[in-house]
């Protein structure tokens, strides 16, 4: 039965980081103009009490990994380092010249590229440099995503100096042959050095980012790494399915051909085989591909229902507002998203005019707003509901119908105005997700955009 209902729903569909989702954006509805409103607006309603969010994109990599779908730039010369962290910090100071209060900020993440790319001097002026016209929340949870094969000792000293307790370690897979297939060679080692390293000088939050469905993987391949893992005992464990989305990111994720991925049921194994291993650690599922200890923070805001998602994946810390700096990054003010310039030429070239360097994004509309509310809940809470106003969709059986089969196959339950996704069907959120999803329904992608849903 479990095969069947993979082969049914294994379409291709959005991950919502986001609703609207990027390609599904309105042009019509943005303008520089109108970001700027919105930023202002989320800004007065959320810093003094909330803070808000800061996500800096570091987009340098010295080699490509060819299962990466972000954007980065390949280059070995270590020169570009200043001129582009000089450039985040005068687009940090534009928004900041918008506002008359103090930013208060209660998370950053320095994602990339690879942001343990740049020197430890580098990191530390960055970050100094946002704090020149900001505070600090009482609750801040700083991060940043770390390259085991060159992170050092120093990186991670300076970065927990300066407020940062929890970082990310890309691991993927241990097996050599995976490695190689996807330029990604790295002994367990290197991750085991910078784990340690990170443990002893006072992180309080250290996640591995393990990946199923890549080239030549098998499930001894997956049972291999996951039991290496636990002799690391890491505070979360990300587990996300390969996107093999090669039409959006071209040759880099065409290092190797497709029938050298494991397919639709095969695939679904490797994540089963993840999941029991890890209960069997004591991890507890969070929410979709994220997995944590009891005593980490991911596990006390599920408990707690506090579990947000925004472009940054799933965060222990809801802020209305969030700004992207850096080439290629994606503000979230609530009611409207913008994306910065996607090189890091324009990107520079943009900022040190003294403009906001955002080219394309969407407004929301009230509808947009109710829906993004729905879809939130779903994918962080596996519930919600439509009995109060502020939740009331138009039209909403239009969109309950969409999910007559899943009902019929038990994986989504409907009572007193209220949705609930099973345990046993989480695999399937995505899909329940695009139920509600109108922008999709209304216009039908041409082109591939999205990888698979299972």
């Amino acid at each position: 039965m479990k095969n069947s209902l993979i082969q049914k729903y294994n379409i291709p569909g959005p991950r919502y980081t986001s609703y609207p989702t990027v390609p599904y954006w309105d042009e019509n509805t943005f303008s520089k103009e109108k970001w700027i409103e919105t930023f202002k607006k989320s800004f007065i309603e959320s810093n003094s009490t909330e803070g808000i969010s800061l996500y800096i994109h570091l987009p340098f990599c010295e080699s490509l990994c060819t299962f990466c779908a972000c954007h980065k730039h390949i280059t070995k010369r270590h020169e570009v380092e200043e001129p582009y962290i000089e450039t985040v910090l005068k687009e940090w100071n534009l928004y900041v010249d918008l506002v008359d209060e103090v930013p208060l900020v209660k998370e950053v993440h320095l994602g990339g590229g690879t942001p343990t790319f740049f020197s430890k001097e580098q990191l530390k002026k960055l970050i100094d440099g946002i704090f020149l016209k900001a505070k600090k929340h009482p609750n801040h949870e700083f991060s940043f995503e770390g390259h085991p094969n060159n992170t050092t000792k120093e990186q991670l000293q300076t970065l927990y100096d300066v407020g940062f307790t929890r970082v990310s370690f890309g691991v993927q897979d241990y097996n050599l042959k995976v490695q190689e297939a996807i330029h990604r060679v790295q002994p367990f080692e290197n991750v085991e050095r910078a784990h340690r390293l990170a443990k002893e000088i006072g992180y309080t939050s250290i996640s591995h980012d393990l990946v199923f469905g890549l080239p030549f993987q098998t499930k001894e391949n997956v049972i291999h790494t996951i039991n290496k893992t636990k002799e690391l005992q890491p505070d979360r464990i990300s587990f996300y399915s390969y996107a093999h989305v090669p039409w959006v990111k071209g040759v880099g994720q065409r290092g190797f051909n497709e029938q050298d991925l494991p397919k639709n049921e095969e695939k679904r194994e490797l994540y089963e085989i993840g999941k029991e291993l890890f209960a069997e650690m004591g991890y507890i599922e969070i929410g979709m591909d994220h997995f944590a200890l009891r005593t980490d923070s991911l596990y006390k805001a599920t408990e707690e229902k506090t579990l947000h998602r925004n472009f940054m994946g799933y965060t222990a810390n809801k802020t209305q507002l969030m700004i992207g700096l850096g080439m290629s990054a994606i503000s979230d003010s609530w009611y409207g998203f913008a994306q910065n310039v996607k090189t890091v030429k324009e990107y520079q070239n943009v900022v040190n005019e003294g403009e906001i360097p955002v080219f394309r994004g969407h407004i929301l509309s009230k509808e947009d707003l109710v829906i993004r509310k729905h879809i939130l809940n779903i994918m962080c809470h596996f519930s919600t509901s439509w009995e109060e106003e502020n939740l009331q969709i138009e039209n909403i059986n239009e969109h309950l119908n969409k999910l007559d089969e899943m009902i019929e196959d038990k994986l989504v339950f409907i009572e007193n105005k209220k949705l609930t996704v099973p345990e046993e069907a989480r695999p399937y959120v995505r899909n329940i997700c695009m139920a509600f999803d109108k922008k999709l329904h209304k216009k039908q992608p041409r082109a591939k955009l999205f990888s698979m849903t299972i």
